[in-house]
């Protein structure tokens, strides 16, 4: 939301109050809060009817500084807000010196810095290095030209600091030069809406900024002043926190403590998901055939997934399955559990008026309401639908007890789709701010999912696929990219939103590979399925056409089989990376810029990602197979078929459908398992650890998770030789090999292999 017209002028209308004069700052034991009068405090005079500005600062976790600009603060206490975790860190609050002249706060490695008289001036270091700060043309007390209020920060912009994150976004990757709106939207990939909308941002220059306001929150990355990020709240009142780096990583691991680590997930859910599609025609008979069909041509397949019409039409939702083309649920579940298939069913938190849930919810009060007591309804979706309000716990417990019916019948997950169209002029049960509500309201439908979820199949066994989210959402994994044209500019877009949600401290990500709209042309999805084989979690779904492989070619069929078993042969990798984004909350997908902040060609680039922390991935987004990939500096190895590439510098490469630039990182010790047939196995029996690049004095410990413990491989050269010991949970049998070459099999806990 923009405030001004160019630099001089504020828009018509528009009146700003700025902090212009410091009266005082105030040290307490551990915050400091200045008062600054906006305009000139000369004389006593100067004091009366003049409006005062207090600016707060405090820190509610090491290396992270809170500031809270207000106002007037006499308003009622709004809710919701987000659930953060106050560490109570060690802060350190100290008044001017004789060589500096302002206050300071210190939390960890940040220090802010405050003037003391004159203007306001904010300026933050990380590590002793000033990556941003305020001053008192930045903030403001903003009346726009309909009377309401807002407050506004503008934080400094450095020459070459580049912004990320603020949700799932399907615009440019770098930020700078946007106006972004948080407000959760039904709007596809193709335009600036977004289904998760995330107050933060992730710079490379050593820090994040979340802005602390679950509702709208307007930002102007340098659209409104080129050298300054501006958000702004509607309000009295803004509260925002600095997040310390100094690299992206420690940002997100920092931000992830701050609002919640995402959870783990079972190894299950890493394998490939197969869906009956969204409007197609399917039954029982459809579904057996699809799932015949995968095992006849040997493609593994871990979880079937039954879209919308699993209930029947205008009922959804009533959570009874459609008897006229399920006539047997239970025997069905069991058949597929039979086929050792996990089950995943589609879901919303809408009823529509013609679902028998609907008179019951509206007559236990479970329902929002209008301001008149009325159920709140609209035939946008479904026909006189109406949503459940999840900020009544008896509420939220009906709904649950609907879910824990399907689990007790054999369904193992829950595709939560929907959330974002939340209405604004309704009454919330608990009385919160309907402004507030409609970002939240995603995060109470997800947790109240979630952790139904894992209150039945256990902590580290639940797994959502779900659609929208918040700040905070990152906790109720796994979440997906929603509704994408079939086309290879649509899959583009999809991996930028991906990319900016990894950068929003969310850890999986997933997408409908071959595109949601429309039927892809056979390169189109094979193109796909190799990009959507090599993420977090890969799912077979369309809106009006199978997506079931031989729909397409017999390539497709070949192209689905060698993904699969790589994806599965790397799950020994992928579960470590996945306990990773658990406990460090570092995601499992990364952009290039969170692994090479230091490189300056890897600061925009939005077309390729890193799978963990050694995996190079290079989607290919043509028919021909031509593409440019971005190589880190060093040798990397294709893991495809052992070829190598040097860098920094761009690398234009032609692949056939079989293939792309799967690069490893040199220095990497890659465990690789020894099944293709499935993901949750014993991935240290049998494994191969494969090493790339080992320089001479490498010393790196790789844990293989086991069911009994974890096995740790340390892995050592010394001039010509290359040593591996395991420890811990050992395998029965494990081997090691240079590259792509032949492993060489241990004979007990350790193993030398002369060094290449």
């Amino acid at each position: 939301m923009k405030f001004t017209d160019g630099y001089w002028q504020n828009l018509p209308g528009v009146t700003v109050l700025r902090p212009r004069a410091v009266d005082e700052v105030v040290l307490g034991e551990r915050s400091l809060t200045a008062y600054a009068g906006t305009g000139r405090l000369e004389t006593r005079g100067d004091t009366l009817n003049h409006p005062l500005i207090t600016i707060t600062l405090d820190s509610p976790a090491e290396g992270v500084l809170g500031v809270t600009v207000e106002h007037h603060q006499g308003a009622a206490p709004a809710g919701p807000a987000f659930e953060l975790h106050d560490t109570r860190p060690d802060v350190t609050v100290a008044g001017p010196t004789a060589g500096d002249g302002r206050a300071s706060l210190t939390t960890g490695n940040l220090t802010a810095r405050v003037a003391t008289s004159g203007e306001w001036a904010l300026e933050i270091e990380v590590d002793g290095r000033v990556v941003t700060g305020s001053s008192a043309r930045g903030v403001g007390v903003v009346t726009d030209a309909q009377g309401r209020p807002f407050v506004r920060e503008q934080l400094a912009l450095g020459v070459a600091d580049h912004v990320y994150g603020l949700g799932e976004r399907f615009t440019a990757f770098v930020k700078n030069g946007q106006t972004v709106d948080v407000w959760n939207a039904d709007g596809g990939t193709s335009s600036e809406q977004a289904y998760k909308n995330v107050p933060f941002y992730l710079t490379d220059a050593g820090y994040g900024v979340l802005v602390d306001h679950p509702g709208h929150v307007s930002f102007e990355v340098g659209s409104e002043v080129v050298s300054r990020t501006q958000f702004s709240v509607p309000g009295e009142r803004l509260r925002y926190y600095v997040v310390a780096g100094p690299t992206p990583k420690d940002v997100l691991r920092r931000y992830t403590a701050l609002t919640g680590r995402p959870a783990r997930v079972p190894d299950w859910s890493y394998g490939l998901w197969l869906s009956t599609s969204f409007t197609t025609s399917y039954d029982e008979e459809t579904v057996m055939s699809f799932i015949d069909g995968m095992a006849e041509r040997g493609l593994p397949l871990s979880v079937f997934h039954f879209d919308c019409f699993w209930m029947r039409q205008f009922h959804w939702c009533d959570f009874v399955w459609d008897p006229a083309t399920f006539p047997d649920p239970e025997g069905l579940l069991k058949r597929l559990h039979d086929r050792d298939l996990q089950v995943c069913v589609w879901i919303n938190p809408y009823i529509a008026q013609r679902s028998h849930l609907f008179e019951e919810g509206r007559a236990l009060g479970y329902l929002v309401q209008r301001a008149d007591g009325s159920v709140w309804q609209w035939d946008l979706w479904q026909s006189g639908m109406a949503l459940v309000d999840f900020t009544n716990p008896d509420a939220t417990a009906w709904y649950q007890g609907k879910l824990r019916a399907l689990l007790d019948m054999g369904v193992d997950a829950f595709k939560t789709d929907f959330g974002e169209r939340i209405p604004t002029d309704v009454v919330w049960h608990d009385g919160s701010d309907p402004e507030r509500m409609h970002n939240y309201y995603t995060q109470l439908y997800n947790k109240a999912v979630f952790e139904l979820l894992e209150d039945v199949k256990g902590e580290g066994e639940a797994v959502l696929f779900a659609r929208s989210a918040t700040a905070g959402g990152q906790q109720f994994p796994v979440h997906w990219g929603g509704d994408c044209e079939s086309t290879f500019v649509s899959m583009a877009e999809s991996l930028r939103g991906g990319l900016s949600l990894a950068s929003s401290g969310f850890g999986y990500w997933s997408h409908d590979i071959g595109g949601f709209e429309g039927t892809p042309d056979a390169a189109v999805f094979k193109r796909w399925l190799a990009f959507g084989l090599l993420s977090s979690h890969s799912r077979l779904h369309g809106s009006s056409s199978y997506r079931v492989p031989w729909a397409f070619d017999d390539e497709s069929v070949e192209v689905t089989r060698q993904f699969t078993e790589l994806k599965l042969s790397l799950m020994p990798y992928l579960s470590a990376v996945g306990r990773e984004a658990h406990t460090d909350g570092l995601p499992v997908m990364r952009p290039m810029v969170v692994e090479f902040p230091d490189e300056p060609g890897a600061a925009s680039v939005d077309t390729q990602y890193m799978l963990g922390e050694s995996l190079l991935v290079a989607p290919v987004f043509t028919a021909d197979g031509d593409v440019d990939v971005y190589v880190p500096e060093g040798e990397w190895t294709s893991l495809l078929d052992g070829s190598t590439v040097s860098g920094p510098r761009w690398h234009r490469q032609r692949h056939g459908f079989a293939s792309l630039p799967l690069l490893v990182r040199p220095g990497t010790v890659l465990p690789v398992g020894a099944r293709t047939d499935r993901p949750d196995y014993d991935h240290a029996e049998g494994v191969t650890l494969r090493l790339f690049g080992l320089a001479d004095g490498h010393d790196s410990t790789t844990t293989v998770a086991r069911p009994d413990g974890e096995a740790a491989f340390r892995v050592t050269r010394s001039g010509g030789t290359v040593r591996v010991a395991v420890t811990g949970a050992v395998p029965s049998a494990w081997s090691a090999a240079h590259g792509l070459g032949s492993p060489v099999a241990a004979e007990g806990d350790t193993l030398e292999l002369p060094a290449v």
